[in-house]
């Protein structure tokens, strides 16, 4: 009986990230070899069908347009860098098309973010690289949105990108033809330990920061997860066990800044992603990252950044 071989179209956007994208397609040419068999092919295809280029200029070749569908059950969408400023309508029509089709969809590092942008990850888990999990939770409300290295959700498939798509498709071809040729394929490019999709996108707090405090760790975390509504001063301690005065002097110990200044620095942070990455106005900008008042916003922001939001913006 003859295996049926599974189509995938590369859907490759300007700015591409190269990494992702390889390691998507690789292990998909790996399992053929390992297997002696056809068991996927894949075509490159553009909105445009003309040639496109890679985050590092390397210029690809593609071998269609978005409508050139014929024999593909899966389109992968690949992008990268800023995809907030990517807008061709080309684009969203066509996910729509492939959507409505049954085509299994889905994007590595950026492409989870034009995939909601289009509609098409409505009511489903999705992840996207933590650089822009900010802005993605901003604007897409009806995505179930997860800080996971990768997620498989029905007909959905999302990677946060770089070597995660390795670990992605580890799980594809040993869900689609056992996990003995995907551990066989992960031996094939020397991929020791395979990353479960729930697993996190980023170094632990430590190896970020370069200093291993619990009590420090823990003011943190509560800090990053508290963007909106700041804690205060007291809860901040309270979470560690400590008293305000420790509290500070924890911070000008291991970091060299006082407690508020780091928070307002995550906080400043966040509002940098949101302004480069929504359209959303900077006065709900100002409320989602804790600030009071648009004004006082505009004056801690330009003692950061030495420019206003708006200029940040433009």
């Amino acid at each position: 009986m003859m295996r049926k071989v599974s189509k995938i179209g590369f859907v490759l956007l300007p700015g591409f990230a190269l990494m992702s994208y390889a390691s998507a397609l690789e292990p998909l040419r790996a399992a053929n070899i390992i297997a002696g068999a056809e068991l996927y092919g894949w075509r490159h295809l553009s909105v445009d069908g003309a040639p496109v280029g890679a985050s590092n200029r390397l210029l690809m070749a593609v071998d269609g347009t978005l409508d050139d569908l014929e024999g593909l059950d899966t389109i992968i969408v690949c992008a990268g860098g800023n995809p907030a400023v990517f807008d061709d309508a080309r684009l969203w029509h066509g996910l729509r098309s492939m959507a409505r089709r049954g085509l299994t969809l889905g994007g590595v590092s950026a492409g989870p973010y034009l995939l909601a942008r289009a509609g098409v990850l409505d009511g489903y888990r999705a992840t996207v690289h933590w650089e822009h999990a900010a802005a993605f939770a901003e604007q897409f409300r009806k995505v179930d949105l997860r800080s996971s290295l990768f997620e498989v959700d029905r007909n959905r498939l999302t990677c946060a990108g770089g070597v995660a798509a390795l670990d992605m498709m580890h799980h594809v071809i040993g869900e689609a033809h056992g996990f003995a040729l995907a551990r066989a394929v992960g031996d094939w490019f020397l991929q020791a330990h395979v990353r479960p999709g729930e697993g996190g996108q980023r170094l632990g707090l430590p190896e970020r920061l370069g200093v291993r405090n619990a009590r420090l760790e823990r003011i943190i975390d509560l800090m990053e997860g508290r963007i909106e509504t700041p804690a205060s001063r007291e809860e901040l301690a309270e979470s560690a066990g400590v008293s305000l005065r420790q509290l500070d002097r924890l911070f000008a110990e291991h970091i060299g800044v006082g407690a508020e200044a780091y928070y307002q620095s995550i906080r400043l942070t966040r509002a940098r992603e949101l302004l480069r990455q929504t359209n959303l106005p900077v006065t709900e900008i100002a409320v989602a990252t804790g600030f009071a008042s648009a004004s006082h916003f505009s004056r801690a922001y330009r003692r950061k950044y030495a420019c206003s939001p708006r200029q940040e913006r433009q």
